[in-house]
């Protein structure tokens, strides 16, 4: 299995328009993969442009409120580069793509290491953000999964909330937490 790692993905379109976005991005050898689903805005700003930024966070704050329609993020410069990264990185990758490997579904955009910035330290670990990720990826694909996959993962995921977490964590999960339930009363009601 390839190192993937979770990140905050920011893009630009022809016309400026910034996107934020949770994406992995998988490790290739001196290469890091980019491959978002067709249609999507991070796809068509990496067609469009060749290049994105990868934002290391440990806000999960930022991977909750991207999945549940909160994408105003504050932004700052990179240098030589028309893509901004989050505020709130830790520190970035400037990514250029040197190739792609079309896909009807997902095309995989290679790309290498343009330029790296650190911008502040990382506090360690908790697990309450490391659950708040998880929900994310569980959101994301909550139209793949049966109910009762998804109500045993929250049950599990919420113990590491009810026992480390701090309020940004508490405010991440609940976000997503709503989106899940929204979910499932939607099939419910459907069923």
């Amino acid at each position: 299995m390839p190192l993937i790692r979770e990140t905050i993905l920011t893009t630009i379109s022809d016309d400026g328009a910034v996107h934020i976005a949770p994406l992995g991005i998988i490790e290739d050898g001196d290469h890091w993969i980019i491959a978002p689903f067709r249609p999507s805005t991070t796809l068509a700003n990496i067609e469009a442009t060749g290049i994105a930024v990868v934002n290391y966070t440990d806000e999960a704050k930022i991977f909750a409120g991207c999945l549940t329609g909160r994408r105003d993020w504050p932004l700052a410069a990179v240098p030589d580069c028309r893509v901004p990264r989050l505020e709130a990185a830790l520190s970035h990758d400037v990514l250029e793509v040197v190739s792609v490997k079309e896909d009807a579904t997902r095309p995989r955009f290679s790309c290498r290491v343009a330029a790296s910035g650190q911008h502040r330290p990382f506090q360690g670990m908790n697990r309450a953000k490391a659950a708040v990720l998880e929900a994310a990826i569980l959101v994301s694909r909550l139209h793949m999964l049966p109910a009762e996959k998804i109500e045993d993962e929250i049950a599990y995921l919420k113990i590491a909330i009810d026992k480390t977490a701090g309020p940004d964590e508490e405010q991440a999960w609940y976000w997503l937490l709503e989106k899940v339930i929204d979910h499932l009363a939607r099939v419910e009601g459907e069923g």
